[in-house]
C-alpha cells in the first residue's frame, strides 16, 4: 500500500484520535451512570446518541437508513448480533471503570480483542480472511500477555491492603478480557455486514441501533424504569457525548481502514486508547478518580505495543 505525500498522516491521525476518543468515552459513561443510577440506562443513552449520529451520516451518504426485508431474510442471523456484543461491551466498560480504573479498563479489553482477533484470523470466523498461526504471531501474543502482567499485576503487588478496592477484582479483570473479545467479534461481524450491504456506515448504524434496543429491553427488566427527567437535569452537557464519541470511533475507522489498512488503523487506535486512558487517570478527567501513573504501567504498555507489532506486522 503506497502512501502519497502528507495524506497518510491525516488518516493516521484519524485512527489515533478515534482511539483517544474511545478512552474518554468510558469515564463519561461511568459518570452518567452515577447520575441516572443504572449502568444499563447510561449505556442505553450512550447508544441512543450514537445511533442518531450514525443514522444522520447514513442518511446523508446513502439516503437509505435500513436494509431491505429481502436482505435481512436472505442472510444468517449472526450478522445481527454484533450490536448485542457492542451493547455488552459498552455496559461492561461502565461497570468496569469505577472498579479497575481507566488504564485497566482499556488494557484488559485490548487483550481480549487481540486474542479473539487472533482466533478469528486463524480460523476465518465470520467469513474473515483466514491467516495461519505463525511463529511471529504466537510470539506477539506471548509478549502481549507479558505486557499485561507487567502493567496490571506488578503495580497492584505494591499496593497497601487498605488502598485496594473491595471486591473480586480477578473476576472483573477476566470479564474485561471477555468483553474485549466480544468487541473484536463485533468488529468482524460488522465488517462482514458492511461488505454485504456495501455500506460500512449503514452497518455501523444498524449495529448501534440493535445494541440500543438490546440494552433498552434489559433495562426495562432490570431497572423497570426510564431515566428520570429530574436526574437528567443534573447531568453536565458533556455527559451526553459518550455515544457521540463511540460513534466517532466507528466513523474514524471507516475513514482510515480503506486508506492505511486495518492493521495500521488498529495499531494507531490502540495507541490512542492507551495514551487517552493514562491521561484520564493522571488528571481525573470527566470527574473520574485521579491515580498517579506508575513506571510499571508505562513499561507494560510499551511491551504490549511491541507484542501488537509482532501480531499485526511481522
Amino acid at each position: 500500500h503506497l502512501f502519497k505525500g502528507e495524506t497518510m498522516y491525516i488518516y493516521l491521525a484519524f485512527a489515533l484520535v478515534g482511539g483517544f476518543l474511545l478512552a474518554n468515552q468510558n469515564p463519561i459513561n461511568a459518570d452518567l451512570r452515577k447520575i441516572v443510577g443504572s449502568p444499563f440506562l447510561a449505556s442505553g443513552i450512550s447508544n441512543f446518541v450514537g445511533s442518531i449520529f450514525l443514522g444522520i451520516i447514513t442518511l446523508v451518504t446513502t439516503q437509505e437508513l435500513f436494509p431491505s426485508f429481502q436482505f435481512v431474510s436472505s442472510h444468517p442471523a449472526w450478522l445481527w448480533i454484533g450490536g448485542i456484543f457492542g451493547g455488552i461491551f459498552l455496559t461492561s466498560n461502565v461497570l468496569l471503570f469505577p472498579r479497575l480504573g481507566a488504564v485497566q479498563t482499556v488494557i484488559l479489553p485490548i487483550l481480549g480483542q487481540i486474542l479473539m482477533g487472533t482466533l478469528i484470523d486463524s480460523f476465518g470466523w465470520f467469513h474473515a480472511m483466514q491467516l495461519p498461526m505463525t511463529l511471529m504471531r504466537f510470539m506477539g501474543i506471548v509478549i502481549t500477555l507479558i505486557g499485561v502482567i507487567i502493567a496490571v499485576v506488578l503495580p497492584n503487588l505494591k499496593e497497601k491492603e487498605a488502598e485496594k478496592p473491595k471486591g473480586n477484582l480477578l473476576g472483573w479483570r477476566i470479564w474485561a478480557v471477555i468483553a474485549g473479545a466480544m468487541s473484536a467479534a463485533q468488529q468482524a461481524i460488522n465488517g462482514r455486514l458492511g461488505v454485504l450491504l456495501e455500506n460500512t456506515a449503514q452497518a455501523a448504524f444498524v449495529s448501534f441501533l440493535i445494541g440500543f434496543l438490546a440494552i433498552f429491553i434489559v433495562s426495562l427488566f432490570v431497572d423497570r424504569r426510564l431515566p428520570k427527567i429530574s436526574d437528567l437535569k443534573k447531568a453536565k452537557p458533556w455527559n451526553g457525548i459518550g455515544g457521540f464519541l463511540g460513534a466517532s470511533v466507528v466513523f474514524a475507522t471507516v475513514v482510515a481502514v480503506p486508506q492505511i489498512g486495518a492493521g495500521l488503523t488498529i495499531m494507531m487506535g490502540l495507541i490512542g486508547q492507551i495514551l487517552g486512558s493514562m491521561l484520564v487517570q493522571q488528571f481525573g478527567w470527566w470527574r473520574s478518580n485521579k491515580y498517579q501513573i506508575q513506571v510499571w504501567q508505562v513499561i507494560g504498555i510499551l511491551v504490549m505495543l511491541a507484542g501488537i507489532v509482532f501480531i499485526k506486522f511481522l
